[in-house]
């Protein structure tokens, strides 16, 4: 039942998931985008359900050529492709595919995964920031401090 390889496994490497896993963590994504694109959008759950799906097999088929294929490519090289083969023009279906997915807007794809992705620290991650010390705290500071400037200027000269 368990879908984590642990089999070839070092101990100081983050166990990986298997496919089913995969397929249920994105399964878990698409619902809470379907939730923020329904509440964000004027689009209706159907509209965008049928984009999700459409788009959650794309990343499955993807997930399967990286495990399958003979020379290893990331995941997100072989997601892309599949993505980008699945709209070029002389692909059949391909307007069909754009207009399902048309209904789901991007950045309600993008929230839940950064939300994660900003709440997600390995112990790796906590190590390091121990070793730093308060260092890094007055580097990310002025970091963070530096991109919002530089943003605002950015805006304020071209928009």
């Amino acid at each position: 039942m368990n879908d984590i390889r642990t089999d070839d496994i070092a101990l100081n490497e983050e166990p990986r998931l298997g496919l089913g896993a995969h397929a249920a963590a994105l399964a878990v994504v698409c619902a809470i985008a379907l939730v923020g694109n329904t509440v964000a959008t004027d689009n209706t759950v159907p509209q965008g359900l049928v984009g999700l799906i459409i788009l959650w097999v794309m990343c499955m088929i993807g997930m399967l050529l990286t495990k399958f294929m003979p020379f290893k490519l990331p995941s997100v090289a072989w997601i892309s492709a599949i993505g980008i083969l699945a709209t070029m023009p002389w692909t059949p279906g391909s307007a069909w595919v754009l207009d399902k997915v048309s209904h789901v807007n991007f950045l309600t794809l993008a929230t839940p995964c950064l939300a994660y992705a900003g709440i997600a620290i390995a112990k790796r991650e906590i190590e390091i920031a121990k070793a730093s010390g308060w260092k890094i705290a007055v580097v990310a500071v002025l970091v963070m401090t530096g991109t919002y400037v530089g943003s605002a200027l950015v805006a304020q000269v071209f928009l």
